[in-house]
């Protein structure tokens, strides 16, 4: 009910749909070459997905995950769907961009992002702290060897040697059903931003998981978070995403041409 509730607040769509197609318009002008866009939680579009990659030979087929860092809950949930639903004369040409936490052109698009937003909205970088906020997953999951908690890691790391005169903290946002997530999630680190904000008056948030603005951004950051810490008294703000920046289109073929591929059983969990 709640996100129903909260698609109609944002017009009874989520624009992830209409800015990953737009973000495959560039890339074709980007890299003249076929692009094609699957779309893992809209099921009316997979069949459409399957006749357009069987109709034509592909010699290799480049796999870019919109996911920067890795989990099987993601990118090994799609690698693991190609596997059940694409024919098996495809398997051996698809080659995966597995992910890209730390590769420059990301960490320089979405480091440019955060400095042009404290510009816009005129806030001081010493006087900023950062909760970079990305989609958790199962402590479970880490436990069983997987690489996503390493890969924010990373990624947050990275993004804030760019800031050397803000403090920040990565937190996880998103849990949904019972057992323990990873952690400090970032409704509590909200609630209690008094004993982690370091003496800084503003609150900035990165959705530094999300390439793309949709409903845990738009919603759940901009009404749940950022609504909690204005609460305390606090001037708080949302970076956008990364969605269509130059910098960013361009980012994704430098990353392309960069990666070591992987094949798509790789990806999968045993």
């Amino acid at each position: 009910l709640k996100v129903s509730e909260d698609y109609k607040e944002m017009g009874g769509k989520s624009p992830i749909y209409s800015d990953t197609e737009a973000v495959a318009s560039l890339l074709r002008n980007q890299l003249s070459a076929p692009i094609l866009t699957f779309h893992r939680y809209l099921v009316e579009t997979h069949e459409d997905f399957i006749q357009k990659i069987k109709s034509e030979n592909y010699s290799e087929i480049i796999i870019f995950p919109m996911f920067p860092q890795f989990t099987y809950a993601t990118t090994g949930s799609i690698a693991r769907w190609f596997s059940k639903n694409l024919p098996a004369s495809l398997h051996n040409k698809i080659r995966w961009v597995k992910s890209y936490p730390t590769h420059p052109a990301f960490t320089k698009a979405y480091s440019n992002c955060i400095r042009d937003f404290l510009i816009e909205k005129n806030i001081p970088e010493n006087d900023v702290f950062f909760i970079f906020s990305s989609h958790g997953i199962p402590k479970k999951f880490v436990e069983e060897g997987d690489l996503y908690q390493g890969e924010c890691e990373a990624s947050f790391k990275n993004i804030m040697k760019s800031f050397d005169h803000s403090s920040g903290i990565l937190a996880y946002q998103s849990k949904f059903g019972p057992g323990e997530w990873l952690k400090p999630y970032t409704i509590d680190v909200s609630k209690e931003i008094s004993t982690w904000s370091k003496g800084k008056k503003h609150v900035v948030f990165v959705p530094i998981s999300f390439t793309s603005d949709h409903l845990e951004t738009l919603i759940e950051i901009e009404k749940d978070y950022v609504h909690t810490v204005k609460e305390k008294g606090f001037k708080a703000f949302r970076v956008p995403a990364l969605n269509l920046r130059s910098e960013w289109i361009q980012g994704i073929t430098e990353i392309i041409k960069d990666s070591d591929y992987c094949n798509n059983q790789m990806l999968i969990r045993k």
